[in-house]
């Protein structure tokens, strides 16, 4: 599966309701349940504002509907064993061919305004998601070589999933988070999709957004922050494992910062409690302030290499401009930026040497499934000359810029989302070595809700030239994803036409699908190499660098995960089982 823009993934496990409640298991955990306090509000931040608390139509992640989902689905994953087990599933049962999952929703369970979650929820959420003009991130899960997967309602307490052929990410498709049916069936039934866009704006009233998860929404000023309180039917269906009901804290404050630089300041002046250090600048500047013993504070770095990409990618829908179009479209234009990319400066320079370079839509984090024979085009100044002369710029003007034939100036404007330096530096080391040469980068950083605007926008003619952006989340079972590889999918950010324009882009969408549909984890993981290699040498994705992760926390939080768990995957907690000492 995947992908989010811009995140871990957060899991759990559940309970059926007062007879038998989900117990989260205490190897989740570095505390011990006598330890633990209750109460109290854990503060973590967000670079950017949020901008819809719509589940059916946010995309990025960390996204706000997100936060308080029961995100465990009928499965959840377990962060010690990475196996999927019942979570609002009480029980299932699947079909000798493995095509019909039959669910029994656990018993218990509670929206945030105390009506049980049914049967219903799940058949209603389904069928949002697969309207296309809603236009859901997850619309592309619900479907296996353009044949739907059905959700359909047995009875009040029973769900049937049918497949339309076997899938190696079946419990991951499952596991999707339903929403409530007696709040947004009456507004999909009256006026449809358009119904549907229109609910759980950022004025919708706290009141009027339920939800599943341990928190529920209580308000949110943009440009300061999100504010969070606990579900108190949760504690009804999610215990510890001494039998105490979950969440222990009372809630969280997420703080909104205008850039990384504020966000470790916060960190510093400990104002919150979780911190991701982004390279070894940041986690040099925690260790000395706790080394000083300005900073109570807990420091893990280098936990694993990052569940994330960041990438380049050039738009080939720009029909108002044919010269440009012409230019992303052409795979000598895109390997000759591939050699203008100097990753070694970007993980010494803007990491602190603390990641590596990338070359693959597979993340570090999932190595074994890593192709070994992806084709690399190296930061390489002559080579990108080269490929460059090769479509007709070969020459400078007197500003010193290549120009074609007729005149026209190599030129484009790279996007990132403003505020978020990491990427900022890695464009501009970009833009510097294209300079060398005399390719004329634009960068111009921008509002990230607008550039993920620009991205997602479908059809012949998108507006942005290239974004420099990345993706996170993933499936341990198959780490590509349905929203990306495949042509027409709404993260197939180069192209999205809705068609494949080339070749090579059918060819991986047939080998993504047929990969998908092995149960044979070798063979699906030939098919992932394969491709990997049909990527790279299309490199349609100017892949970065893959960042180590590090992780901080004050010493007022608790819970965290024991070593050896946590790493870029499972991330730092679960919040469900965090609690502060103060």
């Amino acid at each position: 599966m995947k992908k989010a823009l811009i995140a871990a993934i957060t899991l759990f496990m559940g309970s059926q309701a007062m007879a038998a409640p989900f117990v989260w298991s205490a190897k989740w955990t570095s505390s011990k349940p006598a330890e633990v306090k209750t109460g109290g509000v854990m503060r973590w931040t967000n670079l950017s504002d949020h901008k819809t608390l719509n589940p059916f139509t946010t995309s990025e992640s960390g996204n706000i509907p997100g936060q308080v989902a029961a995100t465990g689905g009928f499965f959840i994953l377990d962060p010690v064993t990475f196996d999927y087990v019942p979570y609002m599933a009480e029980s299932y049962t699947v079909s000798k061919d493995k095509l019909i999952w039959t669910f029994n929703i656990r018993k218990g369970m509670k929206w945030t305004d105390g009506k049980p979650i049914v049967a219903d929820d799940w058949v209603t959420t389904y069928k949002i998601h697969t309207d296309e003009d809603v236009g859901s991130n997850a619309y592309d899960s619900f479907f296996i070589n353009d044949k739907p997967v059905v959700v359909s309602k047995v009875d009040s307490d029973t769900v049937k999933i049918s497949f339309p052929s076997v899938s190696s990410t079946a419990l991951e498709t499952v596991g999707y988070a339903p929403w409530p049916s007696h709040i947004f069936a009456p507004a999909y039934a009256a006026k449809g999709a358009a119904g549907i866009k229109a609910m759980w704006t950022l004025s919708e009233k706290p009141e009027n957004i339920i939800s599943s998860g341990p928190f529920k929404y209580v308000s949110y000023k943009p440009s300061e922050r999100l504010t969070v309180e606990k579900n108190p039917y949760f504690a009804e269906w999610n215990k510890d494992s001494a039998g105490a009901g979950l969440p222990y804290l009372d809630g969280y404050v997420q703080n909104i910062v205008k850039d990384l630089n504020a966000d470790l300041a916060q960190f510093l002046s400990g104002q919150t409690d979780i911190y991701a250090p982004p390279n070894a600048d940041a986690l040099g500047q925690i260790k000395r302030a706790v080394d000083a013993g300005n900073l109570k504070a807990v420091l893990r770095a280098n936990v694993g290499p990052a569940a994330s990409s960041q990438w380049i990618v050039f738009n080939w829908n720009r029909k108002s401009d044919g010269f440009k179009q012409k230019l992303f479209r052409d795979v000598n234009f895109r390997r000759a930026m591939s050699h203008l990319t100097n990753r070694a400066a970007m993980v010494d320079i803007v990491l602190g040497g603390l990641g590596t370079p990338a070359y693959s839509s597979v993340y570090a984090a999932f190595k074994d499934w890593v192709s070994p024979n992806v084709q690399k085009f190296d930061y390489n100044l002559e080579s990108a000359r080269a490929l460059l002369a090769k479509i007709g710029f070969s020459k400078r003007n007197s500003d010193g810029w290549l120009v074609d034939r007729s005149g026209k100036i190599l030129e484009f404007d790279l996007n990132t989302n403003a505020g978020n330096t990491t990427r900022e530096q890695m464009a501009k080391i970009f833009s510097d070595e294209a300079k060398k040469i005399g390719v004329k980068v634009n960068f111009k950083p921008i509002d990230f809700n607008s550039l993920v605007g620009a991205l997602l926008q479908e059809g012949e003619d998108r507006k942005f030239d290239a974004i420099l952006l990345g993706l996170s989340n993933g499936s341990i079972v198959y780490p590509l994803g349905n929203n990306v590889e495949p042509c027409g999918t709404n993260l197939h950010a180069f192209n999205k036409s809705g068609k494949c324009l080339e070749p090579w882009e059918s060819q991986v969408s047939a080998l993504y699908f047929r990969g998908k549909q092995e149960l044979d984890t070798a063979k699906r993981k030939a098919i992932t190499h394969q491709i990997q290699d049909v990527q790279s040498a299309a490199q349609a994705w100017d892949y970065l660098v893959s960042p180590n992760t590090h992780n901080a926390w004050s010493a007022r939080l608790h819970g965290e995960f024991p070593q050896g768990v946590m790493n870029s995957i499972t991330g730092l907690n679960y919040y469900e089982l965090a609690w502060v000492s103060q």
